[in-house]
């Protein structure tokens, strides 16, 4: 048995709070002195390690003692939806944490400014730079009659768009940052063979539930794309690209095909579950 003071010790859960869970009925001791000192069993500390985690998903106090009051309260299941809630709680922060962290280092993460013709010019230059002339007089072939004034043009109409242009400002963070995306990238093959192996062995992970090479699979996945497009934060990126896996019938199939069926649902979820969406 320990004493209402040991408990406080040991949890962390003042003795304040230790005597309201009493006087509320949340936690009672589990047994008194003669002198009327509180006294706490194993079975006791247990309980209060369940309220513990409820609190730290925000729960009412009432709300825990129905929860925990019902005759049908499954400790073992409760405990694993705890750890799932608790688990998106933390990669929710770890996100915000990566956001704070650039706007540390002087990144604009809202920075909403319209593109206009200037930008598009040097987007359109930086482009010319990373390709080859041939490359980029087939990219610009497949858009209008083939001139870069008509691709210039198209460019400028599709980021004339708020959605595209708010969702591009949403990911780089800048104008300035969108343009520099367009930079050339040392290794690209290279690093392109590497961003596949990370799709490959995601999808390898459908039926392992190893939710630990899962989580580090994320991660990489989010270093490739920061590396590939030059992001400063792949986030946002990943969470849209997520939406669009589950929402895209077209893009889904394509996934699918490349690197196994039900991969682009089971990596969309996982790329949510790694930021706590």
């Amino acid at each position: 048995m320990k004493t209402v003071k040991d408990v406080s010790e040991i949890t962390g859960v003042s003795i304040r709070t230790l005597r309201y869970y009493d006087e509320i009925g949340l936690l009672k001791p589990t047994k008194l002195t003669d002198s009327g000192y509180r006294l706490y069993d194993n079975r006791a500390l247990e309980k209060l390690q369940q309220i513990m985690f409820f609190r730290e998903l925000e729960i009412p106090l009432a709300e825990i003692k129905e929860i925990m009051g019902n005759p049908d309260f499954d400790k073992k299941q409760v405990l694993a939806v705890q750890k799932s809630l608790l688990e998106s709680k933390r990669n929710r922060l770890n996100g915000i944490i990566e956001l704070i962290h650039d706007v540390m280092e002087g990144v604009n993460t809202m920075n909403f400014k319209a593109f206009n013709e200037t930008d598009v010019e040097q987007i359109i230059a930086a482009m010319q730079k990373e390709l080859s002339e041939e490359q980029f007089e087939e990219l610009i072939k497949t858009h209008g009659d083939g001139s870069v004034d008509e691709y210039k043009k198209i460019l400028l109409d599709a980021l004339e768009n708020e959605k595209v242009s708010a969702d591009l400002l949403r990911w780089f963070g800048s104008k300035d940052k969108v343009i520099a995306g367009m930079a050339p990238i040392e290794n690209i093959e290279e690093k392109r063979l590497d961003h596949n192996e990370i799709y490959r062995q995601l999808a390898a992970l459908q039926t392992a539930n190893d939710e630990e090479a899962e989580r580090n699979l994320i991660g990489e996945l989010a270093d490739s794309y920061k590396q590939l497009l030059h992001l400063d934060n792949a986030r946002a990126f990943l969470i849209d690209l997520s939406k669009e896996y589950l929402q895209d019938k077209k893009l889904a199939e394509a996934n699918d095909a490349q690197y196994g069926k039900g991969s682009a649902e089971y990596i969309a979820k996982a790329i949510r579950r790694y930021y706590g969406v």
